[in-house]
This record gives structure tokens, C-alpha cells and sequence, in this order.
């Protein structure tokens, strides 16, 4: 394997781990073409993060899969390209004079990225400090920024539903990031107050399109959002096995892998 700085290593043994759990130390030597101490440093950065709990025997132990939230820099990072081809596809869909809601995280923020120097004219709702960012520049694009308590990891804002500015709002389309999508569990992600931001943005829109790459599917998490049928279009970039149990009305977008 190529070499990589530590800080892209600690992302895919994360990344390796979310499929498995544990690991071991001498596995993730010769997997990455290191030392067993270098992989060592990795793992006790890790632990430090709160991430992984190292066990004895040179095994390491995921910790609170459901509940515990990825940092944005580590999902930014993970998957970087396939989250800049989904965010190009979703673009695409996107027509002059939408108001569209965007949603916090790394792959809608590829979406906002995608937008820049399009020139469509897009009226944007969102909570995201960093997608406002993106945007920010775009003269045919007008952003308007809901405010609530900023989630300082996320760098957003969460609000309680009775108080949400959104529900003053009707949205053409939403651009909605998740963490889980399984098929008969649903839609689920970490933290139970942007789940309630998730639902009402789900209500207020004509048009949901759910962006989420393939570590996303098959994944069922703490806080359940909505029901798969409640969204109309899946941007995604492989044809998981659990696509085949998705209900035969969405439309699944899928885009081409990086070469």
C-alpha cells in the first residue's frame, strides 16, 4: 500500500473498524504496510479521541457504534471523491429557482461545493455554518440562515421543533444527509435533536433527495428519523445488496465510482 500520512491512516482503520468492530494490531501492520508500533501510535491517538478502546492481546474495540458521532473532519476526509461525485450528481438535479434546504454534514457540504460556479439560482435554507460558507460568494444564490444552539463538531445549528425558523418556510427539495439507511429500519442518525430537525424539514419539502454514500448503507443508528418511503430520490454511490429491498418507488441515483 502507498504511503499515507497518519492522520488519513487513523480515518480507514476507523473507516475498517465500522464494518468489523475489533481489530488487531498485527492485521493492521501488514493491512497498511507498517509497524505493529506505528499502529500502536495510531490506536492510542485513537483512544484518546474517545474512538477506540485497546484491549489486551493487541486487539482495539470500537466503542458506541449507534450513539457515538464521527468527527465532521473524519467523515470529510473518508471517502472524499465519492462524496465530490455524489455532490456533482445532486447538483445536477437541482433547477433555477428551487428553494432548497441543505443539511449539515460532509456529503451535503460536498453538494454546496458542487454548487459554486454553476451559476443556478437557488434560494438556500440551512443550518450549516459551513454550507453558508460554500455558498457564500455565489451571487445567484440567496442563503438564508436558520439559527438555534450551534453544535460546535457539526458547526450548525440545532433548535427544538416548536421554536424551528424552517417552519416558516416551504421548500421545493432537501438535500438530506443521514448516517443510516436500511431498508425495513429506516433512515437513523446519532443525535436526537437534529433528527427532529431532519422531520420537519421532511415535512415542509416537495422533494427529499437523501445523499449518502456506501458506508451508510445497511447501517441502523440511536435516533430513527423516518421510514425509507419517506424520501424520493437516493444519490449513492454502489449498488449495496440493500438497494434490492428498497421500496420499488424511490428513484436511486447511482453515480460512477472514482477511477
Amino acid at each position: 500500500m502507498s504511503a499515507i500520512t497518519p492522520q488519513r491512516r487513523r480515518v480507514e482503520i476507523e473507516s475498517l473498524m465500522s464494518g468489523q468492530t475489533e481489530v488487531d494490531i498485527q492485521s493492521l501492520a501488514l493491512h497498511f504496510g507498517v509497524s505493529e508500533m506505528t499502529i500502536r501510535r495510531d490506536l492510542g491517538t485513537l483512544e484518546e479521541e474517545g474512538i477506540v478502546r485497546r484491549l489486551v492481546g493487541g486487539r482495539a474495540l470500537l466503542l458506541d457504534a449507534k450513539s457515538r458521532e464521527p468527527a465532521l473532519s473524519t467523515r470529510a476526509q473518508a471517502a472524499h471523491e465519492t462524496k465530490a461525485h455524489i455532490g456533482r450528481a445532486v447538483a445536477d438535479l437541482l433547477i433555477d429557482d428551487e428553494v432548497v434546504f441543505i443539511d449539515g454534514g460532509s456529503t451535503a457540504l460536498a453538494v454546496a461545493h458542487a454548487l459554486r460556479g454553476t451559476g443556478k439560482r437557488l434560494t438556500v435554507l440551512t443550518r450549516s455554518l459551513l454550507v453558508a460558507g460554500e455558498l457564500a460568494e455565489e451571487s445567484s444564490v440567496e442563503i438564508f440562515m436558520l439559527g438555534g444552539r450551534v453544535k460546535s463538531s457539526e458547526m450548525l445549528t440545532t433548535s427544538s421543533t416548536m421554536s424551528d425558523d424552517l417552519r416558516h418556510y416551504n421548500v421545493d427539495s432537501y438535500v438530506m444527509g443521514i448516517s443510516g439507511v436500511h431498508p425495513t429500519r429506516g433512515l437513523t442518525d446519532y443525535d436526537p435533536d437534529e433528527s427532529a430537525g431532519k422531520r420537519l424539514a421532511l415535512e415542509r419539502s416537495d422533494r427529499v433527495i437523501l445523499v449518502a454514500d456506501h458506508s451508510k448503507l445497511g447501517r441502523v443508528l440511536m435516533s430513527r428519523v423516518a421510514a425509507v418511503d419517506d424520501i424520493d430520490v437516493l444519490v449513492t454511490d454502489s449498488d449495496h445488496e440493500v438497494l434490492a429491498s428498497m421500496p420499488a418507488a424511490l428513484n436511486v441515483v447511482i453515480v460512477e465510482p472514482p477511477q
